[in-house]
């Protein structure tokens, strides 16, 4: 990784190469920017960076000098800033999982609520730096003690590393919330995207605990919640608006789960499904469950495609809760505490939020929706960053503050 710094400097014409291609592929019909986006010119902007980081990584990656995914963590790595004048900022270990917390400096009449902060990037990307202007927004507007999660990454560290490491700090956490002032019956976990697909599913294991407090709430802010379904209403009509698209949603699932892409065709196409396990999940992910609002602008029926047992075999595992918290049993979901789902418009994840905000409602538990109609995956962790910050994503982070000041 030291190397790069120098690297980048004798590969800026490759860099301005790779920028100009990526600008003449946003001209591409598999590239969409939609109209009822907020500021259009500058998601195709960043649409443009990070087509031109993905051309330069793969050449960097043909060279053998790094491989595409080490190239896009530095790229998106971020910093860590300096002195906060209203936050303690300590970098420490629960349970060996590096932590970053974020504690008020203003004095408080009691004991505060913590957040359990897990940062999205498909369970490839992201770091403490990335999400620090998010994580310091959040303490800061809400008055909490917010730990950022430093969870180990896929490929090199597949299913289930992620999720235990988020549930390994979550527990520690719990079990020394003395040291942080924080009320043990105010206790929250949050996450975007991948994130929020980990708060789920640490939620969830945690819903049937008795040794520890109970979860006072989760906020799941576009996540990802099951890998069954790619072609939901969401998946088809947001196949290619940025910063997240319908293959690439595929392709980080399975590198999550087994440290590949192998098979991504055939799961898009939904062949990695035996036909009696996609009738069994069928009442809770089905396009029939997503309000017709949602469909106006095209579904298209689709045949049914062939089923291919020996896809199955190698990712049976996106059937497990824990993976894909969409799939879990009613007896876990009602025991589920208040929840905050955020979903944005054009997302192909939009589906996977609306389907678990019915399942919640069906099993009585009390959820508060923000729907972004001008949002887009991953808006909110534009905030702040380097002139890229949309409306969108700022009102998106106070509908999260403003939930979080409600409990």
């Amino acid at each position: 990784m030291a190397l790069l710094p120098a690297l980048l400097l004798l590969l800026l014409p490759l860099a301005a190469l790779a920028v100009a291609l990526a600008t003449v592929l946003l001209g591409l019909p598999s590239y969409d920017i939609p109209p009822g986006v907020n500021q259009p010119a500058k998601l195709r902007l960043v649409l443009a960076v990070l087509l031109g980081t993905a051309a330069l990584g793969r050449i960097l990656e043909k060279t053998g000098l790094c491989s595409q995914i080490t190239f896009g963590r530095y790229v998106r790595q971020g910093r860590k800033l300096g002195v906060d004048p209203k936050l303690f900022i300590q970098d420490r270990q629960f349970n060996k999982v590096p932590v970053r917390v974020y504690q008020p400096k203003a004095t408080s009449d009691g004991r505060r609520r913590g957040i359990i902060f897990f940062h999205g990037g498909g369970w490839v990307f992201g770091s403490l730096d990335t999400y620090e202007k998010v994580c310091r927004y959040l303490s800061r507007e809400s008055e909490s003690v917010v730990v950022s999660v430093q969870y180990r990454l896929a490929p090199e560290h597949k299913y289930p590393a992620a999720y235990e490491d988020c549930l390994n700090a979550t527990i520690h956490f719990m079990n020394n919330i003395e040291h942080y002032g924080v009320d043990s019956a105010n206790v929250i976990v949050c996450g975007d995207s991948a994130g929020g697909n980990l708060a789920a599913a640490v939620s969830q294991t945690l819903a049937g605990r008795s040794d520890l407090p109970k979860l006072r709430a989760q906020i799941l802010i576009y996540p990802g919640l099951q890998a069954l379904d790619f072609n939901l209403p969401s998946y088809q009509q947001n196949r290619g608006v940025p910063l997240l698209f319908r293959e690439r949603a595929a392709f980080f699932a399975l590198q999550y789960l087994n440290g590949d892409a192998l098979h991504m065709q055939e799961v898009l196409e939904g062949s990695h499904i035996p036909p009696d396990m996609r009738l069994k999940y069928r009442k809770w992910v089905s396009p029939d469950n997503i309000p017709e609002k949602f469909k106006v602008r095209g579904v298209k029926p689709l045949r049914p495609t062939d089923f291919i047992a020996e896809v199955y075999e190698t990712v049976k595992r996106f059937c497990e809760p824990n993976l894909c918290p969409l799939l879990a049993e009613d007896a876990v979901v009602h025991q589920l505490p208040e929840s905050f789902i955020l979903t944005c418009e054009y997302d192909v994840l939009r589906d996977d939020g609306l389907l678990y905000k019915k399942r919640l409602e069906d099993n009585g538990v009390r959820v508060t929706w923000y729907h972004l109609e001008d949002g887009f995956h991953g808006v909110i962790s534009l905030y702040d960053y380097c002139g890229f910050s949309f409306p969108a994503g700022k009102r998106g982070l106070d509908s999260v503050v403003n939930f979080l000041k409600s409990l």
